[in-house]
């Protein structure tokens, strides 16, 4: 574990090096976040001109979960979103091996490589939103209602790592993941509603087969204090069966894997 650690500090530092030799493109991305962040408040502030509740919230309520899309944005954009751009690619050009022969888990490796400092920004940003929206809840949230929401978050990290791989490993059997990806950032949107505005199978789907609707959701639910021990225990479960079925995925992905030297 330390291990793995020490590298993830690693490559954090090399992005940080590297994100200021391109000062441009750093304060560019910067600035798009930053669009994306007024986009949603005007949104869902229009929303709510027309009603008062959304999925059984107010708009207090709602600006805790808007703060949510927010954190999970920067997160995914910081953590992941270069390395899943790279993955398709490094598959198509054989360029899989470097990584494959390194003494860690590729999957590890390909996953969290690449750390977008310029993203990182960004994510200081949306923790301030959240802790804004949170400070200004009327209702009592409490201490363990706020670690459960932290500790949940991870977790939806994890599960939309998990959801995202789904659809880019079949490139390793059908040589682009294109058609896939625009897929999954078309249903990606799921994610960012509130999950009670879905019914019936829809709602079934979206928080347990392609868990979506829960990666934001339930965390808040928690620390609204509208969660239960099931909410909790049904996020982390769907979590760990996401992960358990991506490792036999990934494994099955890398033995069909036709290196550059084959």
């Amino acid at each position: 574990m330390l291990r793995y650690i020490r590298l993830y500090a690693h490559f954090v530092r090399f992005s940080f090096s590297r994100a200021m030799e391109f000062r441009l493109d750093f304060f560019f991305r910067i600035a798009m976040d930053c669009l994306f962040y007024a986009v949603q408040l005007a949104f869902f502030g229009i929303l709510y001109r027309h009603t008062s509740l959304l999925g059984g919230w107010n708009l207090d309520q709602a600006w805790v979960f808007v703060a949510g899309i927010f954190v999970a944005d920067a997160l995914q954009m910081t953590i992941f979103a270069n390395n899943l751009w790279w993955l398709p690619i490094f598959v198509n050009r054989g360029d899989l091996d470097y990584y494959l022969v390194r003494p860690v888990s590729s999957l590890f490796f390909l996953g969290t490589r690449d750390f977008a400092a310029n993203s990182f920004v960004n994510l200081l940003m949306a923790l301030g939103v959240l802790c804004w929206a949170l400070f200004r809840y009327p209702g009592s949230l409490g201490f363990v209602g706020l670690v459960l929401y932290a500790l949940l978050t991870i977790v939806g990290m994890l599960l939309l790592f998990a959801v995202h791989m789904y659809f880019l490993i079949p490139v390793f059997w059908l040589q682009s993941s294109r058609g896939l990806d625009e897929i999954y950032w078309s249903i990606h949107v799921l994610s960012e509603r509130p999950d009670r505005i879905f019914h019936g199978w829809v709602r079934r789907v979206l928080v347990s087969i392609l868990p979506l609707a829960l990666i934001i959701s339930f965390p808040t639910r928690v620390v609204l204090g509208e969660g239960s021990a099931w909410t909790i225990v049904h996020m982390v479960g769907v979590t760990f069966v996401a992960w358990s079925l991506l490792f036999v995925f990934w494994n099955r992905g890398v033995r069909s894997y036709s290196s550059a030297s084959s």
